[in-house]
This record gives C-alpha cells, structure tokens and sequence, in this order.
C-alpha cells in the first residue's frame, strides 16, 4: 500500500524513507532544500503537489524524520505524531536545551570531563537547521486506529529509539505489516539514545532494558513485513529483530566482563569503542550506560556515587 520515498539527508545514516499512500506521508525528512527538492520530484512523478498532502505522520521526533512537516503543514496539511512526540517537535530548540543541560551534569557524573561533556552535549545544536517547530493537529496514543486508501492502519506506542516514537501495523496482501520508524532498521542495529527525564517523571528512563523489551514483543507478533525509516525493507522481521537482539545481548556480556571493580560509564566507553571521536561520544555513552542499566537490573551489578562521580561494581 505504501510507496517508499527516498529522501536525502546530511547526517551520516544516510537517505531517510519516507511513505506515502493516497494523500497520506509519513516521516517526510529533513528541512533542507535539497531533501525538499527531491520529495516535490517524487510527488510530481505521482501527480501530487504539496497541497494535496492532506496528513503527514511522524513517527518519532528526529530531525531527519519530522523536518519537512512544517513546509506540508503551511500548504494545508494536517500533522499527527504521539503526544511526547508533539511537545518535542512544537518546541525542538527547548528540547535541545533541556537535553544539553540535564547530559552535561550527567556525563560529568559519569566520569567524563566538564569540558569534553560540554562540548559533546553542545555538538546537535547543528540538527536545529533541520527541524524547524511545527505544531501537532491530532495527537495519536496506543490503540487508536487511522484509515488510509480504506486500509485501517493500528497505532503502537514503542520506547527505545527515541521519546514518543510509534509503529503503524495493517493488513495487507494477505501480510501484516508495519511502518517502524527507526525501531527496526535492516543492518544496522538501533542505537537506544540517552533520555532526559520528561514531564511525567523524575529519573532518567533506563531506555535499552525498555527497548529489549519492546523487541520481544514484537518478534512475537510474527510480522511478515516492516518498513524501516532507513534503507531495505525488512522481508524476515522476526529474523531481524533476534539478530538484534542477540547483538544487545553479546555486547551486554562484554560489558558484565568490563566490570572488574568500581568502573564509570567512561571507563566502559572508551573500553568498548577505545579512542572515540567526541562527535560520536553521545552515541558511546548510549551504548555504555545503556547496558550497565541493563546489567542493573538483572542484578548483575550495583551503582553507587563515589564522591559525585557514578561508579558500577559487581554485585
């Protein structure tokens, strides 16, 4: 039912798909000139303009999927995301600020340099070129249904990935499928990014034990076919998904392994990925912290503050 678009981007993922069925889109990409040149070709080569876009649906709130709903909803366009999704992308300069401000504490905390963290924390200012604010007209939660070309489409609420991410699950040629955002990508595994705590909570989410989660869930749902936000589409998803799976789970081991004595999450960085580029140190700390919060619940291992410096011991 969905015809895949390939939209480009600038960041290092590579071109971004998006969907689009009847006068339906979803995950447009970024704002630029370049990936909006490209999309107008393709509704072009469809007979559509940008007014014929009646709904644009965002998956989750990533510069390279949400970027260009702003110029469809200008050109009439209604837009549809879930509700944390819509207060990020209503306010994507706040939300950096607030990001930049809780890390930066935090991966001091976590051993790392306040200069270093300062500067990792500082580098996605870049992505707001890309994502300009646009408002939300339907906020959509789990269990809510949408119809598009007469083919009603179920809304999934997943985490992992990133805050107020979604699925779309339908029936089609006898196949069920879905539109997965980035949650299930074909070759490259998933990076659960580090959260802030939001509005509705304290702590810091532990976001790759609620990713694992989500993944078991879906595998047992034996979908037949899913639309990735990148790349392929994935012909084998419950194949895909243990692949992933079983890459979380070796690379917890060799995080459980890593822990000898009191370690902080950058001694488990730059153990896992040696001398990372501080462009990719956002990324390494996901990885890091991400699997010793997973190891923390397993009971695994204990964490602790060694004089305001976080620390993880073998339990």
């Amino acid at each position: 039912m969905f015809t895949r678009l390939t939209v480009p981007t600038p960041f290092q993922v590579g071109a971004v798909n998006a969907y689009l069925a009847g006068r339906t889109l979803i995950d447009p990409g970024p704002d630029s000139e370049e990936a909006w040149s490209q999309l107008l070709d393709a509704l072009e080569e469809r007979g559509l303009t940008p007014t014929d876009i009646e709904r644009v649906l965002v998956t989750h709130p990533h510069p390279d999927h949400f970027g260009l709903a702003n110029r469809f909803r200008e050109a009439g366009a209604s837009v549809l995301a879930t509700p944390d999704a819509a207060r990020i992308i209503g306010d994507f300069e706040g939300r950096f600020e607030r990001e930049r401000a809780f890390f930066t504490d935090f991966f001091e905390r976590c051993g790392m340099a306040r200069s270093t963290a300062e500067t990792v924390t500082g580098l996605p200012e870049v992505y707001l070129r890309y994502a300009p604010d646009v408002a939300t007209d339907q906020e959509i939660v789990a269990g809510d249904t949408l119809v598009v070309q007469d083919t009603v489409l179920d809304v999934d609420e997943v985490l992992g990935h990133a805050d107020g991410e979604c699925i779309l699950s339908y029936d089609c040629e006898s196949e069920r499928r879905a539109v997965v955002g980035d949650h299930v990508l074909p070759e490259i595994t998933p990076n659960p990014f580090l959260l802030p705590p939001g509005e509705d909570r304290n702590e810091r989410p532990h976001v790759l034990p609620s990713y694992n989660r989500s993944l078991d869930r879906l595998i047992d749902r034996e979908y037949d076919r899913m639309l990735p936000g990148h790349r392929e589409l994935v012909d084998r998803p419950s194949e895909r998904i243990g692949e992933i799976r079983e890459a979380h789970e070796e690379r917890t081991d060799n995080v459980r392994d890593l822990v000898d004595g009191p370690t902080t999450p950058v001694d488990v960085m730059d153990d896992l990925f040696g001398d990372l580029p501080v462009t990719e140190s956002f990324a390494g700390m996901s990885e890091a912290v991400g699997h010793l919060d997973v190891l923390e619940e397993r009971g695994a291992v204990t964490m602790r503050d060694r004089g305001g410096v976080l620390v993880y011991e073998p339990a």
